[in-house]
């Protein structure tokens, strides 16, 4: 391990080079955006998630399937996502909280797959409503950035 890494510093030691390049680390949570792993070494790698779309995800995967516990909901959008996403704990229970403190979600106690005590949420009526909404936000989003992605510069003739 360099000595950057155990100092604390992002960076690692590019082995052509010699010089220090960035990588992001499993799963690290800083001002409401969501990190997964970069290594080179994986073929498939795992990418950011933009704020506000784990909550999405995770009505969506209500909507879909209805009551979940928070396990089964993480395994779903890892399925969903082609293991391109990892979620853990630290990351999904916060906003399965906030969802439920928002009124979107709500949850009672039952028994899991395996009978464990598991809570089980599932969505309400103003999570349906938040549902449609983001989904059109989304929506637009999405025709707006294809619009960009697909632009040309003009023939100069």
């Amino acid at each position: 391990m360099s000595r950057e890494i155990s100092r604390g510093r992002p960076y690692r030691r590019s082995p052509a080079a010699g010089a220090f390049v960035p990588f992001l680390l499993l799963s690290q949570r800083k001002d409401g955006m969501l990190h997964w792993e970069t290594n080179r070494a994986m073929t498939r790698a795992k990418s950011d998630v933009m704020q506000g779309t784990l909550a999405l995800m995770v009505l969506k995967t209500l909507d879909v399937l209805g009551p979940l516990h928070g396990y089964g909901i993480a395994r779903r959008i890892e399925q969903i996502s082609g293991d391109l996403l990892s979620l853990n704990q630290g990351t999904l229970y916060p906003v399965l909280l906030r969802l439920e403190q928002e009124g979107a979600i709500a949850s009672d106690w039952g028994a899991s797959e395996n009978n464990r005590r598991a809570r089980y949420y599932r969505l309400t009526k103003a999570g349906r409503r938040e549902l449609q909404s983001e989904v059109q936000g989304w929506n637009q989003t999405a025709e707006i950035m294809a619009r960009f992605l697909a632009a040309k510069a003009e023939d100069p003739s």
